[in-house]
């Protein structure tokens, strides 16, 4: 089976909404609560941070250090190489490739995702490939062997960027999909076919997710799971315009 480490991306520089990682929700920054979900999930050996070398992230590092997190830098464009320099640091036979921009991320999505991918014979599994959860709950998975042939061979800027373009499109790995096993449009509050966003990419994301917080959170308990979002926007349906434009 080996050993399971998933790797969280993450750095300062993001244009639309800078500094997000860091930016607080709750009285925590969004990377601690993204930090902490993962360690929850009951399939992953390890979990660690893997930044830039450019000098803004040295906060980054140093949010790290404070919270005894393992942290990793490397090339800011070569996401792929960061990446896999990473998972060669930490022995890994198998990669679970997370962002640090996704706050409502769930341990039990993350465990369902890798114990598809154990139960399979394909090199690489994901809940994106066919969204039917949120985005913001994306998880991928992959051979860590698959990751050194992607470096290897991967050319373009995209696939150097976004870390598995070339284990998702060669046609070299078999891949899989994982389906939520919740009816996401049984819920008035989405549109057909519309895919909720709860990532983090603009001020009004930070804003929609600090209020959704704000409603189920509270006396330490701050993981909460897909269908109590849901829940609350069928309750209070304004919450989902805060960016519904985005």
């Amino acid at each position: 089976m080996g050993r399971t480490v998933a790797i969280i991306q993450a750095r300062m520089g993001s244009t639309r909404l800078p500094e997000k990682v860091l930016r607080e929700i709750g009285d925590r920054a969004m990377l601690w609560h993204v930090y902490e979900r993962a360690v929850k999930a009951s399939l992953v050996d390890a979990v660690v941070v893997a930044t830039t070398t450019e000098p803004g992230d040295d906060a980054i590092e140093a949010f790290c250090r404070e919270h005894a997190i393992d942290c990793h830098r490397g090339s800011e464009t070569d996401v792929l190489d960061r990446y896999y320099q990473t998972a060669i640091d930490e022995n890994a036979d198998t990669v679970v490739r997370l962002t640090a921009d996704c706050p409502f991320l769930s341990p039990a999505v993350i465990d369902r995702v890798v114990r598809v991918y154990r139960d399979s014979d394909a090199q690489y599994v994901t809940n994106i490939i066919q969204y039917t959860y949120p985005d913001g709950l994306d998880v991928e998975v992959f051979d860590a062997a698959a990751l050194g042939t992607a470096r290897e061979n991967a050319t373009s800027s995209e696939e150097r960027e976004h870390v598995t373009p070339y284990i998702r499109e060669s046609g070299a790995f078999e891949t899989k999909n994982v389906e939520n096993p919740l009816d996401i449009y049984e819920y008035s509050c989405i549109g057909d076919g519309t895919v909720p966003r709860w990532t983090v990419d603009y001020p009004e994301d930070l804003e929609f997710v600090r209020e959704v917080y704000d409603r189920l959170t509270g006396s330490g308990h701050w993981i909460f799971d897909q269908q109590s979002v849901f829940e609350l926007l069928e309750r209070e349906p304004e919450l989902r315009a805060i960016n519904d434009d985005r």
